[in-house]
């Protein structure tokens, strides 16, 4: 990350949380964005340009890992994607290699560990699209 704050765009139905994170990164020097909504992430993306997309997973309307698939196509392509769940760690695996997804964080990590977490996202390599099975 150059000298510029990295853009964060936090997508959560809880507004609470969205707070939290919001004051947690922001006090590590992120610009952090948030939208509570799965719907309209895609627009959002393409023009507020973020670095990070975290983003919850479990969205009454639409899934956060669909919205992952969605979005990739009108993110740039510095742009990581994070699902951001309370669920299970096994299935948030599953879910952000499924997803394409660059990877995901628990929840449960907050503050000064969320911070490095993302700052360590930013220096990995985005995974290989994953390629649908052939069919029979």
């Amino acid at each position: 990350m150059s000298e510029e704050k990295a853009r964060v765009l936090v997508v959560d139905d809880d507004p609470d949380l969205l707070d939290l994170v919001q004051r947690s990164l922001s006090a590590y020097g992120f610009e952090v964005l948030t939208h509570t909504s799965a719907l309209g992430v895609s627009n959002l993306v393409r023009s507020v340009e973020p670095d990070f997309v975290l983003i919850d997973v479990n969205f009454p309307a639409l899934k956060g890992d669909k919205v992952v698939n969605l979005a990739r196509q009108y993110a740039l392509p510095k742009t990581k994607f994070i699902l951001y769940s309370a669920s299970d760690e096994s299935k948030l695996r599953s879910l952000a290699l499924a997803s394409g997804a660059d990877g995901y964080i628990s929840k449960s990590v907050q503050g000064e560990e969320l911070a490095q977490r993302l700052r360590a996202f930013h220096l990995k390599p985005r995974p290989p699209t994953p390629t649908p099975a052939p069919t029979s």
